[in-house]
């Protein structure tokens, strides 16, 4: 069995070691699929004049009325990470809803960029005294400029607002703050009965894992993850989440983020949350859809905002909401598989361009050769 040379903190009957890998090429578990058995989907293929150089793939699911409608790229299990935050909210909207104003609220749903506005929304949802109690990372800003000048501290973590927010939700229902990252506090077990109202009572997570910010994580399918989104979309009127996320989409993002992009274009029918690694979360209102109409995106090798962004745009556009298109490639052209739609949406689809026009002075050169005259 392959281990780390000895002393080892996971060697064989320490604590630990049961779920340490003992091969670098990983052991298969009945019942858990790794990427090698996914039978995964184009999803964008960028094209240089015409030669393939890039291809994205990837999972698509669409869910509605409680079950999915269309899917694209197999049901991969995954970890909903991240997009999994509004449902989180859910646990304390009752008690948060009453003592948090509007911008409070959206930064507790939020994977920030941790700007100035962001620490500032993230910092107020506790008392000073309280902040020593927050688990988050060390980290950065995901601003280029902050991770030049600044120094990693907790506030920074993209997950911060999160957390305060849990913190605040504990005090207010009585729980104990301390452990609240574990996956036996009470607040873990409230978020899986959430999880349950959308999924059944008997649903159960494959699996649990320990996420980037230290809060346990749970596995879904992707058709799992839409029907969720459905369902944030059927209850949007329940609590005060979905009007929050809308009303601040900068505090749910910030600047260059998709989703953000996403809630200002969607005029308030569109909830989008994005979610490491790989991963975008779409509810939306749309009248042919009553019941809700959940879309989640998964990115087969992780978090790629430009083809995440060129595949969104494609589903929102067939639905009527236009997003505007990302940062321009240099010299490539995006296209889509048809099926990241369903059929019937699929001529809609090809009505959608992926790219900007190209800059005829800049990009003069790619006119076609003249033909050689034949030499005498």
């Amino acid at each position: 069995m392959t281990r780390a040379r000895q002393p080892s903190a996971v060697a064989p009957g320490r604590p630990g070691s049961a779920i340490y890998p003992s091969s670098p090429l990983g052991e298969a578990v009945p019942g858990i699929p790794t990427g090698r058995d996914v039978e995964w989907e184009p999803l964008v293929d960028y094209r240089r004049n015409g030669v393939s150089e890039t291809t994205i793939h990837g999972a698509v699911a669409w869910a509605s009325g409680g079950r999915v409608v269309h899917s694209f790229g197999g049901n991969v299990l995954c970890y909903g990470r991240s997009m999994m935050k509004p449902f989180a909210m859910k646990v304390f909207a009752d008690q948060l809803g009453p003592v948090l104003d509007s911008r409070q609220r959206a930064i507790a749903c939020s994977s920030h960029n941790g700007d100035t506005e962001h620490v500032l929304a993230a910092q107020s949802l506790l008392d000073p005294s309280e902040w020593p109690l927050m688990q988050t990372p060390l980290d950065l800003p995901l601003v280029q400029f902050g991770r030049q000048v600044r120094r990693p501290r907790r506030w920074y973590h993209t997950c911060s607002g999160e957390h305060a927010a849990i913190l605040r939700g504990a005090r207010l229902r009585g729980w104990p703050r301390v452990g609240y990252t574990l996956p036996d506090h009470p607040f873990f077990a409230a978020y899986l009965d959430v999880l349950r109202e959308a999924l059944g009572a008997d649903w159960q997570p494959l699996r649990v894992a320990r996420d980037g910010c230290g809060l346990p994580t749970v596995s879904n399918t992707v058709g799992e993850l839409a029907r969720l989104y459905a369902w944030l979309a059927r209850t949007r009127q329940r609590d005060w989440i979905w009007d929050a996320m809308v009303a601040h989409p900068d505090l749910v993002g910030g600047f260059g983020r998709l989703d953000s992009t996403i809630l200002k274009a969607g005029h308030g029918e569109v909830l989008a949350k994005e979610g490491a690694d790989g991963l975008l979360g779409l509810a939306l209102t749309h009248p042919d859809h009553p019941e809700g109409l959940g879309v989640v995106i998964k990115i087969a090798h992780g978090w790629n905002p430009g083809a995440t962004w060129v595949v969104a745009r494609a589903v929102l556009g067939v639905l009527g909401v236009e997003l505007r298109n990302p940062t321009p490639v240099h010299r490539q052209k995006p296209f889509l598989v048809p099926g990241v739609v369903p059929v019937e949406l699929q001529a809609a689809l090809a009505e959608l361009p992926t790219w900007d026009e190209w800059d005829p002075d800049t990009d003069r050169w790619y006119a076609p050769p003249k033909p050689r005259e034949a030499s005498r």
